[in-house]
């Protein structure tokens, strides 16, 4: 009994505050700082972590964060609905990130590369090696023309870096297909 006592009150301790602004989504505790040096969750900018949606629904998830708006804490769905409204594409992304996340994978993203995210491969952190994949998540009932796909493709070789397409279904399961180029 003490011994589970103990437990909970030090994952009450590792959680820790951040703010989403409407726009954005940061903190400036000394345990985002930690969290970043120790998993790259978020970017430092001007003396705070700025977290991309997807982490801030994962750290929420994962009840490593409490994520406040207004001084208003708010829940998994609550943040979810107000992200939808800035993001339609934000379930498909999360099932994505999430998944990769839970695989070991850190996500970044890739919107200079034209993608949605940049993956490095497990024991890797940005700035010490590149990314493996470039990776665009999307719905499976969407429709790739060949045209889009060349383009995708393109920028994956054009970076030196593998595509990686995650297609997400109706129960938010992922299955993933990399394209990389063959020498003849």
């Amino acid at each position: 009994m003490a011994r589970e006592k103990r437990k909970m009150e030090k994952e009450e301790r590792e959680v820790f505050r951040v703010t989403f602004t409407g726009e954005n989504v940061h903190s400036n505790t000394q345990e985002a700082f930690t969290l970043f040096e120790k998993s790259r969750f978020g970017e430092k900018k001007d003396e705070k972590i700025y977290y991309t949606y997807a982490e801030a629904l994962y750290l929420l998830e994962k009840k490593q964060v409490e994520i406040r708006k207004n001084g208003q804490k708010m829940s998994f769905q609550g943040l979810l609905k107000k992200l939808k409204k800035i993001d339609r594409k934000i379930e498909t992304k999360y099932s994505v990130f999430r998944d990769m996340r839970n695989r070991g994978y850190v996500v970044k993203t890739a919107l200079k590369f034209g993608a949605e995210f940049r993956v490095y491969p497990r024991g890797v952190h940005p700035g010490e090696d590149h990314a493996k994949w470039v990776l665009y998540p999307v719905k499976e009932q969407e429709t790739l023309t060949w045209h889009d796909f060349a383009a995708k493709n393109r920028v994956a070789h054009s970076t030196k870096k593998n595509l990686l397409i995650a297609i997400v279904d109706e129960e938010n399961d992922v299955t993933y297909y990399e394209v990389e180029w063959q020498r003849p």
